[in-house]
């Protein structure tokens, strides 16, 4: 094994650039893909936020069968909760934030209808509910926060998608930086590689340094990278808690050590199989 890691040590100091090169992209894909990794879980975590507090409201129309219609709306696959409101029960909690709802209500009549009041699985479901409770008969209205809601899923359905659109550009990026780093290094060696065959040394033997240079890479980029990525993150999420504590951003370690161990994970295999793979091809060529 000493001969080995001598070895691939030699070769990563004769491609010192190459070397370099595939070091900084393999870190730099770790870095980005943490931080989608990381931007993901708080964007979840910000779904499941809104999902809780998204509120979807049908009121219905004056002598409209209340029991019947909420029957209908919890058989809808998308709803996950359905309660009926009776109109003096939504005065009541008018009257709880305005005291003189109580009094206009005496003189005018209760203006609030019954309401249906739904909570949907997901936050992408409201529209589709809405759509759907708005065609049932008695229903006069649907409301669910439209000119927030829809925008806010797109903006953050879009910040996802870019981030993995992102994160798989570049992992395939660092993947062929990785197969040229090997290519050139053993290209050099095609001489000594050569004489080793001829000797009698098995392929195994002879992919093993640049098996083990990949695996060096792998595991300083993933060191690299998580040195970067988590104090760095950590700040950043101390600051947007100060400056717009309305986020639910992710701080415990619980639950951003899986994260933060995927990452490092990712970068020992992205250099372990990457070098492998690498090696297997050029090796055949060579011969």
């Amino acid at each position: 094994m000493s001969y080995h890691l001598r070895q691939a040590l030699l070769a990563m100091r004769g491609n010192l650039t190459a070397t370099f090169a595939t070091l900084m992209t393999m870190t730099l894909t770790l870095l980005m893909l943490g931080f989608v990794l990381l931007l993901t879980l708080n964007v979840n975590r910000t779904l499941s936020q809104l999902e809780s507090q998204v509120e979807v409201a049908a009121f219905l129309r004056e002598g409209a069968d209340g029991p019947l219609l909420l029957t209908q709306v919890r058989a809808l696959p998308q709803v996950r909760e359905a309660t009926l409101v009776t109109s003096e029960q939504v005065l009541n909690e008018m009257t709880r934030d305005y005291p003189y709802a109580r009094d206009a209500a005496e003189l005018a009549g209760n203006p609030f209808p019954d309401t249906l009041r739904m909570r949907v699985s997901r936050v992408e479901d409201s529209r589709a509910v809405a759509r759907a409770v708005g065609t049932l008969a008695g229903v006069e209205d649907v409301e669910y926060g439209a000119g927030y809601v829809d925008q806010t899923v797109r903006t953050l359905t879009a910040v996802r998608g870019a981030g993995y659109a992102l994160v798989g550009l570049l992992l395939l990026g660092t993947l062929f930086n990785i197969l040229n780093a090997v290519r050139v290094a053993m290209y050099a060696r095609r001489q000594e590689i050569s004489v080793m065959r001829l000797l009698g040394a098995t392929r195994g033997f002879i992919r093993m340094p640049h098996v083990i240079e990949g695996l060096i890479l792998g595991v300083t980029a993933a060191a690299l990278a998580l040195a970067l990525l988590t104090p760095t993150y950590l700040e950043l999420a101390e600051r947007v808690g100060l400056f717009a504590p309305v986020f639910p951003v992710v701080r415990d370690l619980p639950t951003l050590l899986p994260i933060l161990g995927a990452v490092g994970g990712l970068g020992v295999v992205i250099g372990l199989f990457g070098s492998l793979f690498a090696s297997r091809r050029y090796l055949r060529e060579l011969e």
